[in-house]
């Protein structure tokens, strides 16, 4: 039994190897015919598309950065002390509302002063005026009185009451510093920050004028800031919607259109300066918060478009291959403008309509080599 099973075994071992041993020969067929191929071509074939023009429709991503419409800090203007807070973090005010309560007792020895002067003032010019009425009329009888002296008192009046006019604006001047240890709000908004405490120590002298007592940012309103790159700018028109998201609410999606540029590229950057007006009545956006901007771009004139696969980048320069009638390998110098999911824009002196360049573009293929776009000419001619 055991000698049928080895005799049936045997046979079919063999005829697996050789099955084996056939398709192995067979393989190393084709790889053989196909190096041949390609060694009688020296390089494999390559697809081309015809070069056209037209205008291209792209969008740019960038940062932007929510901020206040409105931002103001808010300081002490004369040395005083905090005598009595209104309003606190998080507190919404009214244009005008009164916020903070300072005294300084100097400025009412200084208001007295003030008002005391005035007076005296008052008083000098009453004296002069009224020797000058009575010097005219006296004169009215002829040689009681000298012109000389009749002058000499008119002088005399006039300048007595300019330094009346004088002491009513120093009261003024003392009264309106008065005003200022009331501290009431610029417009409507919200109190985000407070930086000193009941009796503390404030003005523009000293430790007190370090950081400010309030800070107050209008909120239900703000500006959306973005910086688009130089290579971008000239396919901006200025009125542009634009639409973002913020990390906070990543399900929800914003819109804001373009209101105010820059008109001048930042010398650092290197960017535009762009600001969207972003209604916030809900205050849901925060200022602050950082934004991922979507702006569309559309090209002003025709200009080629070419797959980004056919644009090779190195160290050195950027360009595209394009393939003669001779099916030579021609390197063309271009330069990039804008660029979608799938194609980018290209400048060059030596592109026309029509030229055929090489889809899948690599260094590999040399300048002035020979490029075998039978293929691809025999698929567009099938497509056809």
């Amino acid at each position: 039994m055991k000698n049928l099973r080895s005799q049936i075994i045997a046979p079919v071992l063999l005829l697996s190897l050789a099955g084996v041993l056939s398709l192995s020969a067979c393989h190393n067929e084709k790889k053989e015919n196909a190096a041949e191929e390609q060694s009688e071509t020296g390089v494999p074939p390559v697809e081309t598309v015809v070069l056209e023009k037209s205008k291209m429709m792209s969008s740019l991503q960038v940062p932007g950065e929510l901020n206040p419409y409105q931002q103001v800090s808010i300081y002490a203007k004369l040395n005083s002390y905090v005598k009595k807070y209104l309003v606190d973090v998080g507190s919404e005010v009214r244009r005008g509302q009164l916020m903070i309560i300072l005294e300084a007792p100097e400025i009412n020895s200084q208001l007295a002063s003030a008002r005391a002067r005035v007076k005296q003032q008052e008083a000098v010019y009453l004296a002069s005026k009224a020797n000058y009425d009575r010097l005219v009329n006296t004169a009215k009888t002829p040689g009681t009185i000298a012109q000389n002296d009749i002058d000499l008192a008119n002088a005399r009046q006039k300048s007595d009451y300019a330094n009346v006019e004088a002491a009513k604006a120093g009261l003024q001047e003392v009264s309106q510093n008065l005003q200022y240890l009331q501290i009431r709000a610029p417009f409507d908004g919200v109190v985000s920050e407070r930086n000193a405490s009941m009796g503390a120590y404030v003005g523009p002298n000293g430790k007190g004028s370090d950081l400010p007592l309030f800070v107050v940012q209008q909120q239900k309103k703000l500006r959306l800031v973005i910086s688009v790159p130089e290579m971008s700018t000239g396919a901006l028109t200025g009125k542009e919607e634009v639409s973002f998201t913020v990390r906070a609410l990543p399900e929800k999606e914003f819109t804001a259109k373009v209101k105010r540029a820059a008109g001048a590229l930042d010398a650092r950057l290197r960017s535009e300066r762009l600001e969207m007006d972003v209604e916030n009545p809900k205050k849901i956006l925060l200022p602050g918060m950082y934004a991922e901007v979507s702006i569309p771009l559309k090209s002003k004139d025709s200009s080629f478009v070419v797959p980004k696969t056919a644009l090779v980048q190195s160290t050195e320069k950027m360009f595209v291959i394009r393939v003669a009638g001779n099916h030579k390998a021609e390197w063309v110098d271009v330069q990039k403008g804008l660029q979608s999911k799938d194609g980018v824009q290209v400048y060059s002196k030596d592109l026309k309509a029509g030229d055929k360049i090489i889809l899948a573009a690599t260094d590999e293929i040399r300048d002035g080599g020979t490029v075998d776009d039978k293929a691809a000419a025999n698929k567009e001619e099938t497509t056809n």
